[in-house]
């Protein structure tokens, strides 16, 4: 008799890991949808400011009109790309061209006293900012969900429920550290 109550309870036991196991993989899994959600946000209100800021370098500089089509075919890229990894390319070359806006603007001493060019330049930094935020956050979650997915003994549970690893967020750094170039 106390040989089953010994195996009862080990089943017990067993059962209530599993189910704490697959609620951790829930949880990790849900952080990184919102994670995901706030760089959203931000890569949205980034793609709604690029047309304005090209409207405003576009008046004061005609010449220039290559780049400023370039950065807005960049933007439309940047906004079709689906999955992770095509998406990380875009908004990589995206910012990119955003800087490479900005260098032009150094050649014109009444674009950069605009006020409403000045306003845009400040805002796209904010966004920037907080982008960069979101994509430190939502690397962070990955890593938490990707080690609990891959650790032992929770591995057992990820695989026989289906739970897979989550891809970073990752910007080309390279070409984002490089200065732009100024003809």
């Amino acid at each position: 008799m106390s040989g089953l109550w010994i195996a009862v309870v080990a089943v017990v036991l067993v059962l209530a890991w599993v189910i704490w196991a697959f609620n951790r993989l829930v949880r990790y899994r849900n952080y990184v949808r919102e994670a995901w959600g706030g760089i959203d946000v931000q890569l949205r209100r980034r793609h709604d400011l690029v047309p304005n800021l090209i409207e405003v370098a576009e008046a004061y500089r005609v010449h220039e009109r290559t780049l400023l089509t370039e950065t807005a075919e960049t933007r439309s890229r940047s906004m079709a790309a689906t999955g992770l990894a095509d998406r990380a390319a875009a908004e990589g070359a995206l910012g990119k061209a955003i800087a490479n806006v900005f260098a032009v603007a150094e050649n014109y001493p009444d674009l950069k006293a605009n006020q409403v060019y000045l306003q845009l330049q400040n805002d796209l930094r904010e966004i920037e900012d907080h982008l960069q935020m979101a994509r430190r956050y939502y690397n962070g979650t990955v890593r938490n969900l990707n080690n609990i997915v891959e650790m032992m003994p929770t591995s057992l549970v990820a695989r026989a429920f289906g739970f897979e690893k989550a891809e970073f967020f990752e910007l080309d750094d390279a070409a984002a550290r490089q200065a732009p170039q100024v003809a």
